[in-house]
């Protein structure tokens, strides 16, 4: 068995959530999270802002920790638990590009309703449910 370690975030501007669309050789296609692992050296919450920048082309700011989601699934001889450590970011625009050479092939800000739908996997809805409270707690506060 192995295990994997990935941060992402969930990256809110005026209340809409980016989303990038994925397509791999029309095997594996659907709305996600940007996310990504933790290089040798990063800290958590640096390789949640590096993989938003490089998956989305989005500058985000850091704001809070939302939570870990767990999961597993099988390669070749093998069995991978991953757990993903998930951020609430925000950004200064609607700006957003996706990076082709990982097979993003759409990117961009959605209300909230359409983006809970949208997502493809139940943990990452459940992480924007929670990560989309909390902005609004934070909103409140302001």
């Amino acid at each position: 068995m192995q295990k994997a370690v990935s941060c992402g975030g969930v990256v809110i501007f005026r209340g809409k959530i980016l989303l990038l669309y994925k397509n791999i050789k029309n095997r594996y296609e659907g709305w996600v999270l940007p996310k990504g692992t933790v290089e040798e050296g990063e800290s958590h919450e640096q390789t949640a802002l590096r993989e938003v920048h490089e998956e989305a082309g989005v500058k985000a700011k850091l704001l809070e920790y939302v939570g870990k989601s767990e999961y597993s699934f099988t390669v070749p001889n093998d069995t991978v638990e991953k757990e993903v450590h998930w951020y609430l970011m925000t950004a200064n625009n609607y700006y957003s590009k996706p990076q082709k050479e990982e097979y993003f092939f759409h990117s961009g800000y959605y209300r909230y309703i359409e983006a809970i739908h949208l997502l493809k996997f139940p943990n990452e809805r459940a992480m924007l449910e929670k990560a989309y409270k909390m902005y609004k707690e934070r909103s409140k506060s302001k």
